[in-house]
């Protein structure tokens, strides 16, 4: 048997095995090669986002030029912010503004709110058949046309045979038809009304998928203790669906001013119209229908800006107080 010399005595600290060498980074067009074909699929869809969202931005020049459609882009008349100038003195501007952030907010509020409770009572839900005939019935409405939303409630709301008048003469509410679409103080309402009926049951697919990823565990234990299934839902799932909530509404304050302007153009008439115009709205109206098409630009800069603005903001709030973000 060999006799044991200090020179082959293992030391404290030292491995017999080799000490793995550390893995260099890898360069980035190495990786490239190696994942060449993700690349490859992801390709088109890079080329439509560059196409359609990018590329389109080169338009917006013509804010501050005195554009003309005749003349190409090197005999065009260069006028600075004067659009801009005019915008921000037009008294209508300010009424449309109002218009939009008034129907934002009430939709912002309404349109998110609603659907989270509406995901979790669904969640609620123990009778499967009953459950799944819910979710049906109020996704439908998101795969209507709104021309056709539009016209549902304009009939509904009518005077002569609207379901809801006639539901209110015989309730005994009122003695005569109350027209509600001349009248533009409802207008807000009723276009918030509908959005969210159209819409609410869209909404929470993504919240009853994120309320599917909360452990059950947690709700077996809740009951043990003996809570009841009102504060199983504001203990538990409400916050396990916390950062999903955060990061749309971060996403949701971003469009607080680009609301479109489907609604209001299907549902607004000439009674309504200090009520009805949004910004697109002005923009399609003071823009394209008058040939103004610099100053059509300039409205469309201003609704981008102040939405980037708007997610930036909210986005920075939101990672300081709850530590969620988008980015």
């Amino acid at each position: 048997m060999e006799a044991l010399t200090p020179n082959t005595i293992p030391r404290s600290g030292q491995d017999t095995a080799k000490a793995p060498k550390r893995k260099r980074k890898r360069g980035f067009w190495s990786t490239v090669l190696q994942q060449k074909y993700l690349y490859l699929m992801s390709l088109p869809f890079v080329i439509w986002v560059f196409v359609f969202s990018y590329l389109p931005l080169w338009g917006w020049t013509m804010a501050f030029q005195n554009y003309k459609p005749a003349r190409s882009f090197s005999e065009q008349k260069w006028v600075g912010f004067k659009y801009f100038h005019e915008l921000f003195q037009d008294d209508r501007f300010y009424l449309v503004l109002r218009n939009t952030l008034a129907m934002s907010f009430m939709g912002l509020i309404l349109g998110f709110v609603v659907p989270i409770f509406f995901a979790i009572l669904l969640n609620e839900l123990r009778g499967m058949f009953f459950k799944r005939f819910v979710q049906t019935v109020s996704y439908l409405p998101h795969f209507v046309s709104w021309v056709v939303v539009a016209g549902i409630i304009t009939k509904m709301l009518s005077i002569d045979g609207g379901a809801v008048n006639q539901i209110l003469m015989a309730l005994h509410l009122t003695d005569e038809p109350i027209q509600f679409m001349a009248k533009g103080s409802w207008f807000w309402y009723i276009v918030t009304g509908s959005d969210v009926w159209k819409e609410t049951g869209w909404n929470t697919i993504i919240y009853l998928a994120a309320i599917t990823g909360i452990d059950p565990e947690l709700y077996e234990a809740s009951r043990v203790d003996g809570a009841s299934r009102w504060r199983q839902m504001w203990h538990i799932t409400l916050p396990g669906i916390r950062s999903t909530i955060s990061v749309l509404l971060i996403m949701s304050i971003g469009h607080l001013i680009s609301i479109g302007f489907e609604k209001q153009f299907l549902l607004g008439n000439n009674l309504v119209t200090d009520y009805s115009e949004v910004l697109d709205l002005y923009a399609l109206n003071y823009g394209l229908n008058m040939g103004r098409f610099s100053y059509g630009t300039a409205i469309g800069i201003f609704n981008s800006v102040v939405s980037i603005i708007l997610l930036f903001t909210a986005n920075g709030i939101f990672k300081k107080v709850t530590k969620e973000s988008i980015m």
